[in-house]
């Protein structure tokens, strides 16, 4: 088993299990491209554990295994992404603790973790998708990365807000409710469902708190857009690419919440590849 082996697996579940990250990905130089795409694969294992069926103690007893795993890593291992994951570490200084916050937050996942306050939801998201953020910096690289580290986090939370505004139906039939509490009794919702999986609050207060969290992700983003200076071309033009498509998805989720409350929002392929052939663009200039 060779790391080129290893990482061509990892590339591989990238393109088929992380496809909105894969236009930005395939921006990057190879070597950096391996290296991100063993971070990203790795996550996306941790995240598949946290949303998969079965009894609360097998996930938990899974995340565990993957935390063993993720401080037990060597080469010569015969799991193929740990292979291309201790690769990439060796080559590039990235967090792999971070990884740990990562777990974590599918730990609460799993135990039903719910959020009174946005700064509550807050220590969430930099959990589950700061951490990626600054895994990711790890492979970029940066000129400040004491001032750059915040700014990949805040990425993060723009990101995962947007996941849960994408997500909020599915999540709620799957018995899970990630915005802040605070937030639903300020606009007088609930969140429940009938026998049909129909929310059941009135439609403009439904379309009042979309809003609302689609503004507050958007100060995200602005916050985490300072990030794109401090990077390389390619490494700026993979972050730009990836924040825009999920841009793009949350300002088509603030256009329409009605409709993405019902259905699952997503962007066509031929959307993405122009958002991130802009990225590449607006990178050069």
């Amino acid at each position: 088993m060779t790391a080129s082996h290893a990482y061509r697996r990892c590339e591989q579940i990238v393109r088929v299990r992380a496809r909105n990250f894969s236009y930005g990905i395939r921006l990057l130089p190879a070597p950096k491209r391996r290296a991100l795409s063993a971070v990203y694969a790795f996550a996306r294992r941790i995240d598949d554990i946290g949303d998969m069926d079965g009894p609360a103690e097998q996930r938990l007893a899974r995340l565990s295994a993957a935390r063993a795993a993720l401080r037990e890593a060597r080469p010569g291992h015969d799991d193929l992404v740990m292979v291309a994951l201790d690769d990439a570490a060796r080559r590039y200084p990235i967090p792999l603790l971070a990884f740990e916050e990562l777990i974590d937050g599918c730990v609460a996942d799993v135990r039903g973790a719910t959020y009174e306050s946005f700064g509550d939801l807050l220590d969430y998201c930099r959990c589950v998708a700061g951490s990626v953020g600054r895994l990711s910096l790890g492979v970029f690289g940066a000129q400040e990365p004491r001032t750059a580290a915040p700014l990949a986090d805040a990425l993060g939370v723009a990101l995962q807000i947007t996941n849960i505004l994408r997500d909020v139906r599915e999540d709620r039939l799957a018995g899970r409710v990630y915005l802040p509490s605070e937030d639903l009794e300020r606009f007088g919702c609930t969140l429940d469902v009938d026998s049909r999986g129909r929310f059941t609050d009135p439609p403009h207060r439904l379309v009042r708190l979309v809003r609302f969290e689609a503004d507050r992700a958007r100060d995200w983003y602005e916050r985490g857009a300072e990030l794109l200076p401090m990077l390389d071309r390619r490494s700026a033009a993979c972050t730009a690419a990836m924040a825009g498509i999920y841009r793009s998805l949350l300002d088509r989720v603030a256009a329409h919440p009605i409709q993405a409350l019902s259905v699952r929002s997503s962007l066509p392929a031929w959307e993405k590849a122009m958002v991130a052939a802009r990225a590449l663009v607006g990178a050069g200039n």
